[in-house]
């Protein structure tokens, strides 16, 4: 038996989701830009419409979704698309050292171009906004030679939501571009464009449900159009923004997944914030001295969340995390993302808040998901007790 706890790094393919899908390829399975027929057309129409349900469930509009393969994908047409444009004479870019790495390197790779790249610190695991970012920087560091504020809304390691709207005013001040990638966000939080404030904004299918492979980026159309430079060119699909055959099959299971998130929004934020405080509760019960990694939380649905509802980081005293994962193969946990996590080096992210080199590869992160049950938390809860007194013992 497997426990399923790395809903961060990606989720179960939703049962309904494969169903639309395997109905596409089934039976509607010729090209969408092949409109000189039925069964081009027939396909055309279709993605069209998942297309405008995604756009609606985030509150955008049809021409304002580019499909993409995925958020690394949305990422990278964010960055270098405003700030590669030919009419962009702006060289600064401003984002946080806790980023994804979807979103770093290519900032490294702007930085050795010319550009000017702060990257701000967050405040430190002993606050209750742990991994937030301070306003107050924030407003420092974009001027009039800003081009790009990037700004994850929801942090893939530590859940920390950052305050996406708040940013939002002062990039309007100076008319700098605001990105945020959502990757984590999609699907666990509501998400309205403009209520956000953003200008683009990143997506992945597979972080709620749905297939690999397919994601998409938020362009803002109106009342000013964001200009993008193509980084994949061939066709002109998408307004030239972003060529390629579309992948009919995976729009299609995205706008489903999408769908279902949507409708589920609140149940399982309750349900799932449930499962998560109570997973910490009985890890306390078990082993003395854990440290949470990341901001505090309130009662899912009562106030402003500080953290996504599905989001545990934890500090394990004595034990170092991949020792435990080691010993308890049949529980699918991680030390951090999934992209570092062939990196020998411990989470940048839990060491941006503060933790000792030590700390951080003690650390493990668990991402609680729409198949999971209390039974397993349980579960989860024993094993681990009982392996991290185990290890523990030989450090002793």
């Amino acid at each position: 038996m497997t426990i399923y706890l790395d809903n961060h790094a990606t989720t179960r393919t939703d049962p309904a989701v494969i169903a639309a899908m395997t109905m596409m390829m089934e039976s509607h399975y010729a090209n969408p830009g092949s409109t000189t027929h039925e069964a081009g057309r027939a396909v055309s129409g279709m993605v069209d419409e998942s297309i405008g349900k995604i756009a609606s469930l985030l509150h955008a509009q049809r021409d304002e979704i580019v499909i993409t393969s995925g958020a690394t994908e949305s990422n990278n047409l964010a960055l270098f698309g405003v700030a590669l444009h030919p009419k962009q004479k702006r060289r600064r870019i401003v984002s946080l050292v806790t980023e994804h790495r979807a979103l770093l390197d290519p900032l490294d790779r702007l930085e050795k171009q010319g550009f000017e790249i702060v990257r701000l610190p967050v405040l430190s695991n002993t606050s209750a906004l742990a991994g937030g970012v301070d306003l107050q920087r924030i407003q420092e560091a974009i001027d009039e030679n800003t081009a790009l504020v990037s700004i994850m809304l929801a942090n893939n390691e530590i859940g920390t939501i950052q305050p996406v709207a708040e940013i939002a005013k002062r990039c309007r001040h100076f008319n700098v571009v605001l990105h945020t990638d959502a990757s984590q966000a999609v699907g666990r939080l509501p998400i309205d464009v403009d209520a956000l404030g953003v200008d683009l904004l990143s997506f992945s299918a597979h972080k709620f449900y749905g297939p690999k492979g397919i994601g998409g980026l938020y362009v803002r159309q109106s009342p000013t159009a964001v200009r993008l430079q193509p980084q994949i060119l061939g066709g002109g699909q998408q307004w030239n923004l972003r060529s390629g055959t579309l992948n009919s099959v995976g729009i299609v299971g995205m706008a489903k997944a999408l769908e279902i998130a949507h409708a589920e929004i609140d149940s399982e934020g309750v349900r799932q914030s449930h499962l998560r405080n109570r997973l910490w509760e009985l890890l306390n019960e078990r082993i003395d001295g854990l440290t949470l990694n990341g901001p505090a939380w309130e009662e899912w649905g009562l106030a402003v969340p500080n953290r996504l509802p599905n989001n545990l980081n934890i500090c394990f005293p004595k034990v170092e995390g991949q020792s435990l994962m080691l010993e308890l193969p049949e529980l699918a946990v991680s030390s951090g993302s999934a992209c570092t996590s062939a990196e020998p080096h411990p989470s940048h992210v839990l060491l941006a808040i503060g933790l000792s080199n030590d700390q951080a590869r003690s650390s493990l992160r668990f991402g609680i998901g729409r198949f999971n049950t209390e039974s397993e938390i349980s579960m989860t809860a024993d094993w681990i007790g009982r392996v991290h007194a185990k290890l523990a013992s030989f450090a002793a």
